[in-house]
């Protein structure tokens, strides 16, 4: 008689090829929900830098940083925290600027000055952020220079 050869473990060639189909097809269908989860992240972020930067342009014109005014201006995908009255004549060595994700579309206000001392706005209104997905967060600046989101 003649000894029993030894078993060989591992997978067959079905079996690998069936577990990459199924790992293919989850990922297939994860990804749309990923995407449309960063989208959302990615709109959360920018309006709570947004509202950061509102919030620091105030408390730096309240106590007179600088002997100025501060403000903020959305501009060209940035949201720019600047001292001064007006974006053209700031002083650029005080720039903070904060980039918006591409998927993100600003709209409203595009720039709001805070006075020396007082805090007040210049301007009240809504900024309305819009990601590619149609999700929108407004934040809105009231006469007394609240910021609320």
């Amino acid at each position: 008689m003649r000894p029993a050869a030894p078993r060989q473990a591992g997978f067959t060639l079905m079996e690998l090829l069936l577990s990459i189909a199924i790992i293919g097809i989850l990922a297939g269908i994860s990804a749309p929900f990923y995407q449309s989860f960063v989208q959302r992240n990615d709109l959360d972020i920018a309006t709570q830098q947004l509202v950061s930067s509102l919030r620091r342009a105030q408390s730096y014109a309240r106590v007179g940083d600088g002997d100025s005014a501060w403000s903020v201006e959305i501009t060209g995908g940035n949201v720019i925290l600047f001292k001064g009255v007006t974006y053209g004549t700031r002083d650029a060595n005080y720039d903070e600027t904060n980039a918006l994700p591409g998927s993100i579309t600003p709209s409203g206000l595009s720039e709001i000055q805070f006075a020396k001392f007082t805090s007040t706005p210049n301007t009240t209104g809504a900024i309305t952020l819009t990601s590619s997905t149609s999700d929108v967060r407004t934040v809105t600046v009231n006469a007394q220079g609240m910021v609320q989101q």
